[in-house]
């Protein structure tokens, strides 16, 4: 059965806001999230700090100075605490089901500037075929340094990792290594890519212009996020736009099935156009 692939963002795709906001930064003490983000923001542009970093080290500074190091098994129980959109709990197998009528075989996959240790904690982890999203080295338990950065750009080496089945994410000379576009398993044709905001432009930007599909999602209650999807469009990044509702019947779903039926007709065209070669 050939391949297809729906690839996720995570905060505000998956669920309603940042992951750190539910439980992690309000044991640091803050009231506000917006807080934290503000002195993330202020050490990034002090330090010509990579935004991304910033938080990381931030995170650890934080805790240090409660005299509470932050620690491995500390996340183990923060993804109980995210709040995830409608329908998300039951969006796979429900998707998995329709792909397979069509002939494919749809895998899922995270490429997230938040925490593996926290996405992996969560009741749908096990659905994604790889988790790609920052993480800790740990000693003894204890994070002494990241040892996976994801940011904007750092984010587009998966899409090719995943078109090429590249997934070890130490394994460069694989992910370096010529392959024809169309010897790929899982090709651009076969993608679609899942997101909310604008770190998120170069990966939906390459999947949309190799021939997949991006869809701006957002969060139905907030008129800045739908006018930040709207945006997405308007400027070429995403083919389509949709509530952050993935219910039964919901126009995500809908959407979706459209793409996978798309995928089918375009694959029986190309199969019919080599039989002419």
């Amino acid at each position: 059965m050939k391949k297809a692939a729906i690839i996720y963002d995570f905060d505000k795709t998956l669920c309603t806001r940042d992951m750190q906001e539910y439980s992690l930064i309000p044991l640091l003490g803050y009231h506000f999230p917006g807080e934290f983000w503000d002195e993330v923001t202020e050490l990034s542009e002090r330090s010509r700090m990579d935004g991304i970093s910033a938080y990381l080290y931030m995170l650890m500074k934080k805790f240090a100075e409660l005299g509470d190091p932050l620690r491995k098994d500390m996340f183990t129980e923060l993804g109980k605490d995210i709040v995830l959109f409608p329908g998300v709990d039951t969006w796979f197998e429900r998707i998995n089901s329709y792909a397979r009528k069509a002939g494919f075989l749809m895998e899922h996959y995270i490429i997230s500037s938040g925490m593996s240790e926290i996405i992996e904690s969560t009741p749908i982890a096990e659905e994604f075929r790889k988790i790609y999203a920052c993480r800790y080295h740990y000693e003894k338990g204890t994070a002494v340094w990241p040892s996976r950065i994801v940011n904007y750009t750092t984010k587009t080496q998966y899409i090719f990792r995943i078109n090429k089945q590249v997934l070890d994410e130490n394994d460069d000379a694989g992910l370096n290594e010529y392959v024809r576009p169309d010897q790929r398993p899982v090709p651009f044709e076969r993608m679609v890519y899942v997101a909310d905001g604008i770190t998120d432009i170069p990966c939906m930007k390459i999947v949309k212009d190799h021939g997949g599909k991006s869809i701006a999602v957002y969060n139905r209650e907030s008129e800045k996020a739908k006018a930040v999807a709207k945006k997405l469009i308007d400027d070429s990044r995403a083919s389509y736009m949709a509530a952050a509702d993935y219910s039964a019947g919901s126009d995500m779903e809908q959407l979706m099935m459209k793409i996978i039926d798309h995928m089918k007709a375009d694959d029986a065209l190309k199969e019919l156009e080599g039989k002419y070669r």
